[in-house]
């Protein structure tokens, strides 16, 4: 019989924590969480792009970890690559940051991942959806794939990206965007 009442009570409680979850306006929230607010903001305000898609490719990337290193060599919460980070130290002007600030420092892997990004979105005149591509295989392969007309640029023609890694990569990107646009849409 104690047993029984045990689960009944935890039945209880389960179905008040569900309630409660499902009836708060932002339980979503709980589930699309956007670590580093305070980082991601002021280098989208400083850079001029939008919080929300650094936010969504640091979520793609290490889903908010810092300190990480891919297979390949990437390194922290935005996924640089040395080469890519060093280039990107220089022309930031940024001579304080280190491959270890990059490696470990979400605030200096944010603010150079900005600074890329914003780099790579003029170089995809103006295309954000090309930016991401290029982000994950290069500006060099995306230009190609876009004067060749084997990929148009746009999100509607994103199965034709000849590489599988960076078309799903592209999916996913815009995915968490949405999700993040709507969920926090009075900012965040």
């Amino acid at each position: 019989m104690r047993w029984l009442r045990k689960k009944r009570v935890l039945l209880l409680l389960f179905i008040s924590f569900v309630a409660l979850l499902f009836l708060s306006s932002n339980w979503m929230v709980l589930l699309y969480p956007i670590h580093y607010k305070d980082e991601i903001r002021k280098h989208a305000v400083h850079y001029e792009v939008d919080p929300f898609l650094v936010a969504s490719i640091i979520k793609v990337e290490t889903n908010f970890k810092t300190g990480k290193e891919s297979k390949k060599g990437a390194l922290g919460i935005m996924q640089l690559m040395p080469d890519t980070a060093n280039w990107a130290m220089d022309m930031a002007k940024l001579p304080a940051v280190t491959l270890q600030h990059v490696r470990n420092e979400a605030d200096a892997n944010i603010q150079l991942g900005t600074w890329y990004i914003q780099k790579l979105h003029q170089e995809m005149d103006g295309n954000p959806i090309a930016a991401i591509a290029a982000y994950n295989a290069g500006p060099g392969n995306v230009k190609n794939w876009i004067n060749k007309d084997m990929w148009d640029g746009t999100y509607d023609n994103v199965k034709s990206i000849p590489i599988g890694e960076t078309r799903h990569y592209v999916q996913r990107v815009i995915y968490y965007y949405n999700q993040y646009t709507d969920l926090y849409k009075d900012g965040f």
